[in-house]
């Protein structure tokens, strides 16, 4: 994390602002290519032999790909990922989250050009270069940041996000146990920027289920035994003495050290000095 920080430094000023938006938009983008131009659409899909050939402006012009066929639940599922990648770009930071975002597609490339160089230029590689791996990533790392979140499955069954990200993960080794060769470089590749950003973390240990639960256990311990707090919400004034699962976070928009529980961390009003 020491080269974060000092790229951060260095960069950070260059970090785009509300980048959910703008991922949003290039599906949007991708949409009616794929309705109105589907030639126009294939000409910016990452094709390696045409990359080759000088056609660079596909290395980054694939992702208007969409993740899947638009419907109903497809508009359902992008306002949901633009909601929470802006709630990690909020607790994060703009520059982390924008190279969490950028080194996946990346990485996706990458993985794009190894296949192309195993299998040669007659296989059909413009599908394989797809947004949902962008999506993925960013519910993962949600899940991460905020495992205690909940969630509402067909807005009515309330889960916890820890759960589903467990879920998503049994189903992403299951994938790739199960895959061939080429979807297997391919699911590695792009999602190579959670495992950097998230696994390779120190501080990984302080999530795993038994640690979790022992640091739940102690707090609860400390709480009863002092009766004090250590964190309040600005908004709304409660604290962990008033539910052991909530989150708290300090606003990195607000000037001053104001910490915020989950339900207002991303609805409140930035604080200027």
């Amino acid at each position: 994390m020491n080269l974060i920080n000092k790229l951060e430094r260095k960069f950070g000023r260059y970090a785009i602002q509300n980048l959910s938006l703008y991922i949003v938009g290039a599906y949007v983008v991708g949409y009616c290519l794929q309705m109105f131009l589907p030639a126009f659409y294939n000409m910016l899909l990452l094709e390696p032999q045409y990359v080759l050939k000088g056609q660079i402006w596909r290395l980054i012009t694939w992702v208007i790909a969409p993740p899947s066929k638009l419907s109903f639940w497809t508009v359902i599922m992008i306002i949901c990922y633009y909601s929470i990648g802006n709630s990690l770009e909020a607790a994060w930071g703009r520059f982390r989250f924008n190279l969490y975002i950028f080194s996946g597609i990346f990485f996706t490339v990458i993985g794009v050009m190894i296949v192309y160089f195993i299998m040669g230029p007659d296989y059909p590689y413009g599908y394989l270069a797809s947004t949902y791996y962008i999506n993925l990533a960013i519910f993962l790392g949600y899940a991460f940041t905020f495992p205690e979140s909940k969630m509402y499955i067909y807005f009515v069954i309330p889960i916890k996000t820890k759960w589903l990200g467990i879920l998503y993960g049994a189903l992403i080794i299951y994938s790739f146990i199960n895959s061939g060769l080429i979807n297997r470089v391919i699911i590695f590749s792009s999602l190579l920027n959670v495992i950097l950003f998230l696994f390779g973390n120190k501080n990984t240990k302080r999530y795993t289920p038994k640690e979790m639960k022992r640091r739940q256990a102690y707090k609860k311990e400390v709480r009863q035994s002092s009766g004090t707090n250590r964190h309040k919400c600005t908004i709304c004034g409660r604290t962990e003495l008033d539910d052991e699962n909530l989150e708290f976070r300090y606003c990195s928009k607000c000037e001053g050290n104001y910490e915020y529980c989950q339900d207002h961390l991303f609805t409140h009003e930035h604080k200027k000095r």
